[in-house]
């Protein structure tokens, strides 16, 4: 963008809120309030402030405009960043859990509707906020900007948001407004998602800046993987498996097929974990919550067992919210060994050529943990199969 562009921002305080709580979304003001009686806490407001410090590091003379309270005023004024406020319409709305209203779809494609006459709109959520923005978009019938999604949901399957924070300001900064693409909106059915039955939708598209490079681009499935290839990875990681170590399974078929491997019943969605026994496995604990995993991982050696997101690349951060900075932080330190050995990725060769060379991307919340974790790591493609590849945090190169 030249001059004094004007970037819009809105931000869904309850997106994310259920991941760490092991919920598989934050949508309804139920699940709301399970996630924080489980110890979870909204981050989506912090991880718009970071986009915007980002952006206003790179471009100082950017204006913005929000809304007001949580959704979005809170997070400018966290930046530190200066800002002007634009007063949506009011209407019905549901309540947040802890009081403060403001988290409704309805609140959401009202905010997007005031704020249709900015260069550029970040939304900060996940993808049921890219629907709710979506629909905003489609209501203002031409007259709407481009849009930019800040990652802060359980799931991001869809292609309109960047890859991390920091990679949002950074492509807000360098937005041109001639060079825009066309990005996917895909979202699930949260109650068959937390019956197992993973089945992304097709709602539409938004426009975009076109920057590749800072796009975390639409998840793709694994339907097209062979049973017998993901069997293979199972088997390479029950070999490698060692008594007296905590293994921590994280979503995904490829890791399910880890506890069928050891004879165990454990989820495709949740995260589990599992110890090696003379004879398979024992199930430790299935479906955790991100409490519940820090005790069990606390003090003990333990390992990571994580598959990539096909299509993005992502290892942490997306479905795994469990696996916070501090579990993450007491599964680094907390071993015998070096950190190279404390974290298992599976794919399989076609996931990996999906990504077509970027490497692989961990966006846990902490950067200086994602950064310790940058470098290469093995990754396990089939028993006795695996190759070296490249990880990175996800705001590596757009580090505000």
């Amino acid at each position: 963008m030249t001059g004094a562009a004007v970037v819009g921002l809105v931000v869904n305080p309850v997106a994310g809120l259920g991941g760490a709580a092991g919920l598989k979304g934050s949508d309804g003001v139920e699940v709301q309030r399970a996630a924080l009686a489980r110890g979870a806490r909204p981050r989506a407001g912090e991880r718009a402030a970071r986009a915007v410090r980002t952006l206003m590091a790179r471009r100082p003379g950017t204006r913005v405009l929000t809304v007001p309270g949580r959704m979005g005023e809170d997070s400018v004024r966290a930046s530190g960043a200066p800002y002007d406020l634009v007063r949506p319409p009011t209407g019905p709305s549901k309540a947040f859990p802890g009081g403060s209203a403001g988290t409704s779809a309805e609140d959401t494609r009202r905010a997007v509707a005031a704020l249709a006459g900015v260069d550029l709109l970040l939304f900060a959520g996940g993808d049921g906020t890219a629907r709710d923005v979506l629909d905003a978009v489609r209501a203002l019938r031409g007259q709407a900007p481009p849009v930019l999604g800040v990652p802060a949901g359980v799931k991001v399957y869809s292609g309109c948001f960047a890859v991390s924070p920091a990679a949002a300001g950074f492509a807000a900064a360098e937005f041109d407004p001639a060079r825009t693409a066309e990005a996917e909106v895909v979202d699930l059915d949260e109650d068959a998602y937390r019956r197992g039955l993973v089945s992304p939708r097709l709602y539409g598209s938004l426009r975009v800046p076109a920057a590749r490079a800072a796009l975390s681009g639409r998840k793709t499935g694994s339907s097209g993987v062979a049973p017998a290839t993901a069997e293979g990875v199972a088997r390479e990681v029950v070999a490698r498996m060692r008594p007296g170590i905590r293994y921590v399974l994280g979503p995904g078929a490829t890791t399910r097929a880890v506890g069928r491997a050891l004879g165990l019943a454990t989820t495709l969605l949740g995260v589990d974990v599992v110890e090696p026994a003379p004879e398979g496995g024992r199930l430790v604990a299935a479906d955790v919550a991100e409490s519940e995993l820090f005790d069990l991982v606390s003090g003990k050696e333990a390992v990571l067992v994580l598959s990539v997101i096909g299509g993005q690349g992502f290892v942490l951060g997306r479905g795994n919210q469990q696996v916070s900075p501090r579990v993450l932080d007491a599964v680094l330190n907390g071993g015998r060994s070096g950190p190279g050995e404390q974290l298992l990725v599976l794919a399989t060769q076609q996931k990996l050529a999906s990504l077509k060379g970027r490497p692989l991307l961990a966006d846990s919340g902490d950067e200086d943990l994602d950064n310790k974790l940058g470098g290469h790591v093995q990754v396990i493609t089939g028993y006795r199969e695996s190759t070296i590849y490249r990880i990175c945090a996800a705001s590596e190169e757009f580090d505000g």
